[in-house]
């Protein structure tokens, strides 16, 4: 049970910047005792695919904060979130240090479809959301969302490594911030075309 939050967290967090979770898992691998992968997926804590995703992390930073070019950006990466979901759940589902999971373990194509499904899942909500806030906001609330979705991808993905049972609870917060967001903007954007129209 533990594997399978810990999955869902590193998903969703996916769904937000495909490659933070990957870095955490990485990182945490490589230098701590407190998670183990599989030999089928010890490549993750290597050397060139730290450095790999630390040079997309930096250019997905960096483009997510430019308005329209993070429409495009999300366009992208809706191919690479949901497979970086499902890599990362299924590594860690089966990584020692959880609970390792023996039917896991045994089914990795379950976690490879969990991890598709929840990281899609919050890449399509992020998706929707960005255009009604650059819309709303005429393109400054772009590096504001970018920032705080980084920030709760980092954080949604270390309390799945460390404190996976509060996932539910940052699952539920997230997704009720998307949707807050997007009825804010979409309530602001009402008023301003009710405006448009009486002048």
């Amino acid at each position: 049970m533990i594997a399978v939050l810990t999955g869902m967290g590193l998903s969703a967090a996916a769904g937000l910047n495909a490659y933070i979770p990957f870095l955490v898992v990485a990182l945490i691998a490589r230098f701590t005792d407190f998670l183990t992968l599989p030999q089928s997926y010890s490549w993750i804590e290597s050397w060139w695919a730290i450095g790999i995703g630390a040079v997309l992390l930096l250019t997905e930073v960096v483009l997510d904060k430019i308005p329209a070019v993070d429409t495009v950006n999300d366009a992208v990466q809706t191919f690479i979130r949901p497979s970086m979901g499902g890599l990362i759940f299924a590594a860690t589902s089966a990584a020692e240090g959880l609970d390792n999971s023996t039917w896991m373990t045994q089914n990795p194509w379950v976690g490879v479809v969990l991890g598709i499904i929840v990281s899609g899942l919050v890449h399509g909500g992020k998706t929707v959301a960005r255009p009604a806030i650059n819309a709303g906001t005429l393109g400054f609330g772009a590096p504001i969302a970018s920032t705080v979705e980084d920030g709760a991808s980092i954080g949604l993905s270390l309390v799945a490594v460390f404190i996976p049972v509060l996932v539910v609870l940052f699952l539920v917060l997230l997704a009720w911030l998307l949707v807050w967001l997007w009825l804010k903007v979409r309530r602001w954007r009402k008023r301003r075309d009710g405006r448009a129209a009486l002048a």
